[in-house]
């Protein structure tokens, strides 16, 4: 069965996107079928998979609103990504008012789910109807936490979040860990950070290795490759590794 798994974080500039391009790149490594899905108006997963947002014909946009097929953009470093740009942004005003709107991402995914043994899911950053409407769609969600006291305070808002899922229109969501990232060891509040991560939050859900704070990532976006095409020697790669890895164990 196909692993459905929502990178989520409300707050912004965590490393969400980054990670949700790198950990595809390991899953696919491993010899498994992936699926990238943009829910983010502004498209930056999609940048960053080489397309240009403002030249695409169809998007995540129109399956969910109109009932359209998945558009799906085949073999980008052997990962194929159904991809977003600005239109998004007026489907969480439309879905307000839509017939069985918290079903409408989990329907578009019914027929490919099939074709692919992970699907993984860029939330935008926010707790709005496009963010609800991907936990609702997904079997897991994966928490990247940058390693700083005021993200950090925002994980009750985001577990009080997935509960309220949870609760109702998707019993079966499952945590399936958090990241902490962008981690500079050498900073006292990083560290002091992380360890409070360590000890909350290993009570909810596997807390996995640090991602360490780099330029690489955002130069490899730039030139829309993974970071291990980008620079394999990265001390981030290993650790991307271990999490496809640690993935693939899900039920």
């Amino acid at each position: 069965m196909s692993r459905v798994i929502a990178l989520f974080n409300q707050s912004g500039g965590v490393g969400k996107t980054s990670l949700a391009m790198n950990i595809a790149y390991h899953i696919q490594e491993r010899k498994h079928r992936v699926l990238l899905v943009d829910m983010d108006p502004q498209g930056s997963l999609t940048t960053f998979m080489g397309l240009d947002p403002t030249e695409l014909k169809q998007t995540i946009y129109e399956s969910i609103l109109q009932g359209k097929p998945l558009p799906i953009h085949s073999n980008i470093h052997g990962i194929d990504l159904t991809p977003a740009n600005i239109s998004l942004s007026a489907a969480e005003l439309e879905l307000v008012v839509a017939d069985m709107r918290d079903g409408r991402l989990k329907e578009a995914l019914e027929p490919v789910l099939e074709q692919y043994d992970f699907i993984l899911i860029d939330c935008p950053p926010s707790l709005g109807l496009l963010s609800y409407i991907s936990l609702v769609a997904s079997t897991h969600v994966l928490v990247p936490i940058q390693t700083q006291y005021k993200a950090f305070c925002g994980t009750e808002l985001l577990l009080s979040t997935v509960a309220r899922v949870r609760s109702r229109p998707n019993r079966q969501l499952q945590i399936a860990g958090f990241i902490p990232t962008m981690y500079d060891g050498r900073n006292i509040q990083d560290a002091r950070t992380l360890e409070a991560i360590q000890e909350q939050l290993q009570k909810v859900g596997v807390v996995y290795p640090p991602i360490p704070r780099s330029t690489a990532f955002a130069d490899a976006s730039e030139d829309h490759v993974p970071l291990a095409l980008y620079n394999r020697k990265s001390p981030a790669v290993p650790i991307l590794k271990k999490i496809a890895t640690s993935l693939e164990k899900l039920a």
